[in-house]
């Protein structure tokens, strides 16, 4: 009997066009009963200031230094920092199989707000322009270090992300090398723009744009759609209509759109199961001091763990550490859960109702 192979249906696998590594989509998994881990979660209760925070305003840090009252967004270099700018210079090489490179740095911290129970969905718009104002801000001057070649924007949200402090903040990490993760767009990138002399995410954003199926929101200057290739459940990106290589080019008009697309991609996220929704999320644009990079095209990962409630993680185990990641759920089907969540915060919308009853 002859049958269609079809997307929906069937396990398949899919290309990750920035990184040339392939993910195994098995729709027919959807079905398996859970008896696996689930997840406590933990009240999202959090009073607007914690005595005991070290980012909240006022409060001693761990390094003994105190945060002023700030009222928008708070920078200081991490206390904790991966990365040193004084790192000595050395490298090691034994036989071409013990091999080490130093690796200088600069680690910053960013406290969204001063109040600690406000996360960057139930921000205004206009106070995450205020923090996009301050990622530009400190991108630029950090690119002022020749030494630095490369500058990483993310977000950890979340307990089971691993984030070591519940006051909402991100971090940069800039340093003197390029990591491997954007070692491999940058390939990728520049292989088709050699090509093409066009960029590979313009292209791929006309045809998602055009086919309309993995679309969760756009506006007139950023996409934010589940990618053909996502690897975690509810994966999205974030990316600028026009054709920019780093958050260094953005206009005050595109900050205010970035600011709207994130907003309303976080809030999808905390509507889908009425939670402060965890994940990873990071900026990836050019290297910097190191060439033009007229390939590269501004986009912005998140990457959440949730699977199939506020409880049930997906885990990368197994086959994923072993072979490649492998996901349930299409990215279509994902696509459209997220699509068609309110663009309110459900908890607006709960105290709503029960002003009304």
């Amino acid at each position: 009997m002859n049958q269609t192979f079809e997307l929906d249906n069937n396990p398949h696998t899919r290309l990750n066009i920035l990184t040339g590594e392939w993910v195994l989509v098995s729709p027919h998994r959807t079905k398996r009963p859970w008896q696996g881990k689930v997840e406590d979660i933990t009240p999202d209760d959090r009073p607007e200031y914690d005595p005991k925070c070290y980012l909240c305003p006022g409060n001693g840090r761990a390094d003994g230094e105190t945060n002023p009252d700030y009222q928008d967004s708070f920078v200081f270099n991490n206390d904790f920092a991966a990365l040193l700018a004084d790192t000595p210079l050395g490298k090691m090489n034994e036989d071409d199989l013990l091999v080490a490179n130093n690796q200088r740095g600069v680690c910053k911290v960013i406290s969204f707000s001063p109040k600690h129970n406000l996360t960057l969905p139930e921000m205004s718009v206009e106070a995450i322009t205020a923090v996009v104002n301050v990622w530009q801000s400190e991108f630029n001057s950090l690119t002022e270090n020749e030494w630095i070649k490369y500058i990483q924007i993310f977000e950890n949200k979340g307990e089971i992300m691993g984030c070591s402090n519940p006051h909402p903040h991100g971090q940069i990490w800039s340093q003197s090398d390029i990591p491997l993760e954007i070692v491999k767009e940058t390939a990728r990138q520049k292989t088709y723009y050699a090509i093409h002399r066009r960029s590979l995410l313009a292209d791929y954003l006309k045809l998602e744009l055009k086919k309309a199926e993995r679309i969760v929101f756009e506006n007139d200057h950023f996409v934010v759609l589940v990618p053909f290739w996502a690897v975690w459940p509810y994966e999205t990106m974030i990316i600028s209509k026009r054709h920019i290589n780093s958050i260094k080019l953005f206009t005050t008009t595109e900050k205010i759109a970035l600011a709207e697309a994130i907003k309303i991609t976080t809030t999808k996220y905390d509507n889908l199961f009425e939670t402060s929704f965890p994940y990873s999320a990071g900026m990836h644009q050019s290297p910097v001091n190191n060439g033009d990079y007229p390939e590269w095209h501004w986009h912005m990962h998140f990457f959440p763990p949730l699977l199939r409630s506020a409880s049930v993680k997906k885990f990368m185990v197994g086959y994923e550490m072993l072979a490649n990641p492998q996901r349930d759920i299409t990215p279509e089907f994902a696509a459209n859960r997220l699509r068609e969540m309110s663009t309110e915060h459900y908890k607006i919308s709960k105290l709503a109702e029960n002003q009304n009853s």
